[in-house]
């Protein structure tokens, strides 16, 4: 335990319901396919339409799927380090992606997080697996980051001006970039502080993406106020446009529970307003978001009151009730990515804290005399140049030495550096953040081999870049040839990935995980071409050379459907595993084959009798739409509507 006067940093476990994360999907990721549930449409500015356009990224390669949880919850003691003080007592979980888990106010007893002691992993994220609460820092591209559910490094560090700060970072290996989070409590303080610090390491410009979301519990009476009169807004089935947050669609979309739909809304906050947001509830209670200036985009988002919206709050938060999200990000929207230039270091500092609002202004009628009171209110709570005032110091206390390490994070660090000292390229000043040879696993271990000038025999997680391709290609070997064909893949060189998938197979003595992914990736590069039954055949074929291998059994009748051959997919139905995660999605997806193939009876008598997918994805209404197509007499049943709007 560490203590400053009144305030204290106690390292510790909580106890929470939940699945298991499961193993990694071993399927490397290489296909085009991040989706976007609604585009920039033309009537907003020029420059965020560029800004949306840049940046975007075909998938989430090098990183592999985590979707090998299912809906099974059992107790378990997580980490977590738990700072309090006179005010506010705050749970951080630096094992699940170094969410802010709790931050209980004292004088309230209110919890100013939605949080819960059962969370539900689902299909979510970049990387699928991510579940509701909390405050999470995403980085990367649009979307949920694909560190939400991985341990990051953790350590207590003192700093010289007597902080004991809780640090947390990684290396996001989708920009090839290093961030940290520093979270520390002062004594007294009505509000946790939390400095984040990207670095970019690399002699190029890099997109660069950062929303710290905050889920926050929904009331009846709960409203969000940030000092904007307009926003930029969709409601997940039209074009992003500019809105008026309080009339929106006829109603004041700042009441949460005056959405009917899932919407959001970016708030358009001029340059020479303070930046923040905050909710009150029918007390004036909830959570205030404050950051200094580089954090410029605020953000609401709400999942309506519409069944769909409805029934995924009680997948991903059973019996907890409902929230709603209120957000901050670098950019004004999370369509963009900002240029972060070569070497450059980006921080900023973060607080919460409870605004104490005053009801009956804050839900008044009159926007800009809520608007103004709340500004007052957050003033009064932390003054704005004394938030900006702590950068500098943040900055400074950044490199300070960790003086007890708590978790490792991934070994991908620790790879990156040493790739870097090989090519003589600059990368960061660890003091701070230490990438420690603990964390490697099998994962990175072929790698530095690799680098070390070792054979090659192949390595369960991927790399990309074109030094490594270089590596790769002085081989000459079946396992390093997949190796390449993949990060051409990746890169969406599909004739390059087909040439490398045949001289796979072409080669002698090929492993048989190793041939069923040569021909899965051949498949699939053929299918992005257009040429739907070779590459459903050689899906097939992977299929038959590696029967145990349920993930691309998986995606195979997946695929197989999509493309309009559901006779392949029952045929491989039928030899699939009776057990396991996946059994949910194949059961559904043999109802969905049998409707496609002409037998709806047989596919109504599936859904009927009960289908539940734990990777379900965000807005993914397939389940109820194929309920209408083979039921189309009878509504569609609660615990299938999963529709965004």
């Amino acid at each position: 335990m560490a203590n400053t006067a009144t305030s204290t940093l106690t390292v510790t476990t909580i106890a929470l319901t939940m699945a298991e994360l499961g193993p990694l999907n071993p399927l490397p990721v290489v296909a085009a396919e991040l989706d976007q549930p609604y585009t920039v449409g033309e009537c907003v500015p020029e420059a965020l339409q560029a800004s949306a356009r840049y940046g975007v990224v075909p998938n989430v390669y090098p990183y592999l799927m985590q979707d090998g949880y299912s809906r099974d919850a059992a107790p378990r003691e997580v980490p977590a380090v738990v700072l309090e003080n006179s005010k506010l007592k705050v749970t951080v979980l630096p094992s699940l992606g170094g969410r802010i888990w709790e931050i209980f106010d004292k004088a309230t007893g209110k919890q100013l997080l939605h949080t819960h002691d059962a969370p539900q992993l689902a299909n979510i994220a970049l990387r699928k697996a991510w579940f509701a609460g909390g405050i999470e820092w995403n980085i990367g591209t649009r979307g949920h980051s694909p560190t939400s559910c991985d341990p990051l490094h953790t350590a207590i560090v003192h700093t010289p001006d007597g902080k004991h700060v809780l640090r947390m970072w990684e290396y996001e290996r989708l920009r090839e970039v290093v961030f940290q989070v520093d979270i520390w409590l002062p004594a007294d303080s009505p509000v946790v502080f939390a400095a984040v610090r990207i670095r970019n390491p690399n002699d190029h410009d890099v997109p660069m993406y950062w929303w710290s979301n905050a889920a926050i519990p929904e009331t009846d009476q709960t409203r969000v106020i940030a000092p904007a009169h307009e926003a930029y807004g969709s409601d997940y089935a039209t074009d992003i446009t500019r809105v008026r947050p309080t009339t929106h669609g006829g109603h004041d979309g700042t009441w949460l529970v005056n959405n009917p739909h899932a919407a959001d809304f970016f708030f358009d906050i001029d340059p020479s307003e303070r930046r923040w947001v905050v909710a009150a509830d029918d007390d004036g209670d909830g959570l205030a978001m404050l950051s200094t200036g580089l954090l410029r985009g605020k953000k609401l988002f709400v999942w309506g009151q519409g069944q769909g919206g409805k029934r995924w709050q009680e997948w991903l938060s059973p019996g907890a009730g409902p929230y709603a999200e209120i957000q901050a990000g670098l950019a004004q929207t999370q369509f963009e990515h900002l240029v972060m230039p070569a070497g450059a270091q980006w921080a900023w500092v973060e607080a919460y804290g409870n605004g104490h609002l005053d009801a009956g202004t804050s839900h008044g009628i009159d926007w800009d005399a809520a608007v103004a009171h709340a500004g007052e209110r957050l003033e009064d709570l932390l003054p704005h140049d004394e938030l900006e005032a702590m950068l500098p110091a943040a900055i400074s206390n950044a490199d300070v030495p960790p003086s007890k390490m708590l978790l490792p994070g991934s070994g991908w660090g620790v790879v990156e550096r040493a790739r870097r000292r090989r090519l003589g390229r600059k990368w960061v000043d660890e003091s701070g953040t230490p990438f420690v040879d603990e964390s490697i696993t099998a994962d990175q271990e072929p790698w530095l081999g690799l680098l070390k000038g070792q054979a090659f025999d192949g390595a369960p997680g991927y790399v990309a870049g074109a030094d490594w391709e270089e590596l790769l290609a002085a081989q000459e070997n079946p396992e390093a040839l997949f190796h390449l064909a993949t990060m051409r893949h990746a890169r969406q060189d599909l004739s390059g990935a087909r040439e490398g998938y045949l001289k796979v197979l072409e080669a002698k003595g090929v492993r048989r995980r190793t041939r069923a992914l040569a021909h899965r990736g051949l498949g699939l590069a053929l299918l992005a071409a257009g040429k739907d039954e070779e590459g459903l055949a050689e899906l097939r074929t992977g299929v038959e050379t590696d029967s145990t291998f349920t993930a691309l059994l998986l995606e195979a009748v997946t695929l197989s459907i999509r493309h309009g051959d559901p006779v392949m997919a029952l045929d491989l139905v039928e030899s699939a595993p009776n057990y396991g995660p996946a059994v949910g999605r194949l059961r559904f997806l043999r109802a969905l084959a049998l409707a496609r193939g002409g037998h709806g009876a047989e596919a109504a008598a599936i859904l009927r009798e009960g289908v539940e997918v734990p990777d379900l994805r965000e807005g993914e209404d397939a389940i109820a739409a194929l309920w209408q197509e083979v039921c189309p007499e009878e509504p569609v049943p609660a615990a299938y509507q999963f529709g965004m709007h």
